[in-house]
């Protein structure tokens, strides 16, 4: 039975508190993001878009896909809710994290035994237009070399997800830095000493994912749960996990079947593995900001909702959520749209990533802008169903989303060729997006989305739709400084300065939001 409604005041201690762990986590995932933009501009600068880049794009993916079932994926999805559960309970937290641990990681010790036989199948699964070429023996090597990523990756994930259901943000946003300061320190470091670059920085894959586990697993025993690997041992707890784990795990393949068809399509034409790639990375910086930070802190806080009962306390949590992502989502997928061209010149053309490819990956960059949104917005509203232990019906909804992104990629690779798979992926997300809103009416006002939240969206759109102007007049203008070498830079800050200010200026002033709303969350945080 619900307790009674709490009086909003009672509740803005603990969504303030919320609000600053997003700052927090969105704050160092902004860092990382940022060196990984430094570490792929060195990649296209040093490797281009020839086979060695494509071999390891292709081999890095290897460990990332498989990651999202047992790192934020399915796993996690599954063993938050519990975790936070049985912390907010007192019901034997560390024991229950003890067994999950080991569990896990004698289940990855498994499937990395059997990757790295199996490797050749899994890069054909991946990329079949390599076959026959430098492309396949390249990747496979590389694969074998980044495979046992996975291993340190997911572990490190469950312990991030122990530490933030404990409000101990900061050692798990942290982690992913490590990442590519161990990445940009290899690319730096390899030319100079005459190594294989993309030898090198392959081996830096599973460096650096021990580098992450290290991390976290201190700051894991700091805060009282060291988790000591032990001979593993199936308990009630862990059948359970097993059991909301198993859909969660099966939507996961889902989306990883479309990584695949978009993987696929592009490896059909000549470059392309890249121009999706570096596409990719430069969308994800908002989605990583936004979208990550919000999934990372929302689902323990909407579980510990859940477990006390707090029905109005619920709703706030999701419909702050909602307008934080949308009100810093919506601007930078607008500026994606509009000025793709001048933000790939600057950031990846040089070195061997020449015009004509920034010209492609614009384009595909101005495609997954439409996306960026739903992106976002899944981050949202999957929290509803897993803090419900509810895997199965996010599962179903990922079966259909799947089907579209198949019709639209492969149906219209040959018309637009690589173009398809960044349009089969945009789509499907919002198909994603609608079904989840869909799924949550049943739920009742703790899913529904608060006044406050449906008065601002529309002055959120208002005023994005406002700064999208201010940004195409001001990349008129600011055409002939992006043509001069020396000059592009500033000129680009100048851009982004001006679609920031634009954007927040008008905000404030339409009623998107109040800056003072940012600046005491930055404060807490």
């Amino acid at each position: 039975m619900s307790s009674p409604p709490k009086a909003s005041g009672e509740n803005a201690p603990q969504h303030h508190k919320m609000i600053s762990g997003f700052f927090t986590v969105g704050g160092w995932t902004l860092l990382s993001r940022l060196l990984g933009f430094v570490r792929d501009v060195l990649i296209a600068a040093y490797l281009g878009t020839g086979s060695a880049a494509q071999a390891f794009i292709i081999a890095f993916s290897l460990p990332n896909l498989f990651r999202r079932f047992f790192a934020e994926g399915a796993f996690n999805m599954a063993f938050v809710p519990m975790f936070s559960k049985k912390l907010e309970s007192g019901d034997d937290p560390l024991g229950f994290a003890r067994d999950a641990f080991s569990a896990l990681a004698t289940v990855l010790i498994v499937l990395t035994g059997i990757a790295m036989v199996a490797m050749p199948w899994l890069v054909l699964a991946m990329a079949s237009g390599f076959a026959g070429d430098e492309r396949f023996d390249l990747a496979v090597d590389y694969g074998r070399i980044a495979f046992p990523y996975i291993l340190f990756i997911s572990l490190a994930a469950l312990l991030s997800g122990v530490l933030n259901a404990a409000h101990r943000y900061v050692a798990a946003a942290a982690a992913p830095v490590l990442l590519n300061v161990i990445f940009i320190s290899a690319l730096l470091v390899a030319p100079m000493a005459g190594l294989d670059i993309g030898r090198t920085i392959t081996w830096m894959v599973p460096l650096a994912g021990m580098a992450q586990l290290a991390l976290v697993w201190t700051a894991a025993k700091r805060a009282g749960f060291a988790l000591i690997p032990r001979w593993p041992r199936m308990t009630s707890d862990l059948k359970r996990l097993a059991i909301i784990a198993a859909p969660a795990a099966l939507a996961g393949g889902v989306v990883q079947i479309n990584l695949l068809i978009g993987r696929q399509v592009a490896s059909q034409f000549d470059a392309a593995v890249a121009w999706l790639y570096n596409a990719d990375r430069l969308y994800q910086l908002p989605l990583g900001v936004v979208g990550i930070a919000v999934g990372i802190v929302l689902l323990p806080e909407l579980s510990r909702r859940l477990q006390a009962g707090d029905t109005n306390g619920g709703q706030q949590a999701l419909s702050r959520a909602a307008e934080i992502s949308l009100a810093l989502t919506l601007p930078a997928a607008v500026a994606l749209i509009v000025v793709p061209q001048p933000l790939v010149e600057v950031l990846f053309q040089r070195g061997k990533f020449g015009p004509q490819d920034t010209i492609a990956t614009a384009a595909a960059v101005a495609i997954y802008g439409l996306g960026l949104p739903a992106f976002v917005l899944q981050k949202v509203f999957q929290p509803l169903f897993f803090a419900r232990e509810n895997t199965r019906t996010p599962f179903y909804y990922a079966l259909c989303a799947m089907l579209v992104n198949a019709a639209l990629a492969v149906g219209l690779a040959p018309f637009i060729g690589y173009l398809a798979a960044a349009i089969g992926t945009s789509f499907s997300a919002w198909a994603m997006v609608l079904l989840l809103w869909r799924g949550t009416r049943p739920m009742g006002i703790a899913a529904r989305l608060d006044q406050r939240f449906q008065s601002r969206l529309p002055r959120i759109l208002l005023a994005s739709v406002l700064m999208g102007i201010c940004l195409y007049i001001a990349q008129l203008v600011l055409r002939p400084v992006f043509a001069l070498p020396g000059w592009r830079y500033l000129a680009l800050i100048a851009l982004v300065v001006t679609g920031a200010g634009s954007y927040f200026g008008l905000g404030q002033m339409v009623g998107a939001f109040r800056l003072s709303d940012f600046r005491a969350s930055l404060r807490r945080g």
